[in-house]
């Protein structure tokens, strides 16, 4: 079986998939990857399935070895990496062959970074997923010396791809959707949150993210007086001090601050990759809205490998040049019977 060598990791690395739906009345969220739209980049590019495990990388990755010749795939935030110093495409899948090490730096954008490989990350599944929940105490962050084991590559095939690039790294407008305590804030505080800029404060991690608005904070009709109800990745909580703070993949399931309304899912990945300092608005939409953003946003995922395009490599980057054949029919001749 392949491995993959972990020869440093950042402090913020892990094994994560698409996390482990109905266990909220267990107590658990679902957890998952922070940026789903960056899991179905990485199956798009592989043509695997979205649901393998890949590594997250929050704020930077660190350095990697494969033992088999292993296709790679890398997307969500922009990070600086090479191999055995020759830089590497990002938003794109590549051959990495054993021995050389991979290195994968800072994000230059947004937050987290993904590092996809052919047949996933195949460590033991627990609880029917293989990511790691650090809040709930499943699994552990990646650490210089880890060796994880990788699954068959059963699709193989075609490296040297690439997708376009997407706007979710800057920041920009959220839809959000009304919700049962929608109505606890009055009509000029629901109009002043959707007029208001927010920043991403440096508060945040995979539980939730605190956005600080331009002026005055939020109140509500309720105040704090309501009562631990069920929630869900993406409910906007107005703590004590009137700031928003967006439930993530990882965020407990029962609260009692008050919610002005949910971010849609599709737009989850922006607010994850929110760096601190990124600006927001938040829109609020109809459930019919949402309804068909969200079939919107399935379609361009199901879409998403026919806007697959070959990488323009640069020849000095080029190990092997002579192998490649960039005339149909004519080659170094080092593979041809003579």
């Amino acid at each position: 079986m392949s491995r993959l060598i972990v020869h440093d990791a950042g402090p913020g690395v892990s094994v994560q998939d698409l996390g482990r739906p109905g266990y909220l009345a267990y107590g658990l969220s679902r957890g998952g990857a922070a940026d789903r739209l960056a899991m179905a980049e990485g199956a798009a590019l592989l043509h695997q399935s979205e649901g393998l495990a890949a590594l997250e990388m929050a704020g930077m990755g660190g350095t990697f070895e494969v033992g088999h010749d292993t296709r790679i795939a890398l997307t969500g935030a922009p990070m600086r990496a090479s191999v055995d110093g020759a830089p590497l495409a990002w938003n794109a899948s590549h051959l990495l062959h054993a021995g050389s090490r991979l290195s994968i730096g800072a994000a230059t954008r947004g937050v987290y970074g993904y590092l996809h490989l052919g047949g996933g990350i195949a460590t033991p599944e627990r609880l029917g997923a293989r990511s790691a929940h650090l809040a709930a105490g499943l699994g552990a962050l990646i650490a210089a010396g880890d060796e994880l084991p990788l699954g068959e590559d059963r699709t193989g095939g075609e490296t040297g791809l690439c997708l376009p690039t997407d706007d979710r790294f800057e920041g920009g407008a959220v839809r959000v959707v009304p919700g049962f305590q929608t109505g606890f804030f009055p009509d000029e505080e629901r109009a002043r949150f959707e007029a208001t800029p927010f920043t991403r404060a440096a508060r945040g991690n995979r539980m939730g993210v605190r956005f600080d608005p331009d002026g005055e904070g939020f109140a509500s009709a309720a105040g704090l007086s309501v009562l631990s109800e069920v929630i869900v990745p993406g409910d906007i909580q107005i703590t004590g001090d009137g700031a928003p703070f967006v439930l993530m993949a990882e965020c407990q399931t029962t609260g009692g601050y008050p919610r002005i309304g949910s971010v849609l899912p599709c737009d989850l990945p922006r607010v994850a990759q929110a760096q601190p300092g990124a600006r927001l608005r938040f829109r609020f939409v109809t459930e019919d809205d949402g309804i068909a953003a969200e079939r919107a946003a399935a379609t361009a995922r199901k879409g998403l490998r026919a806007k697959l395009d070959h990488l323009v490599r640069d020849p000095h980057d080029i190990r092997d040049l002579l192998s490649y054949q960039f005339i149909s029919g004519v080659t170094a001749g080092h593979d041809e019977e003579t």
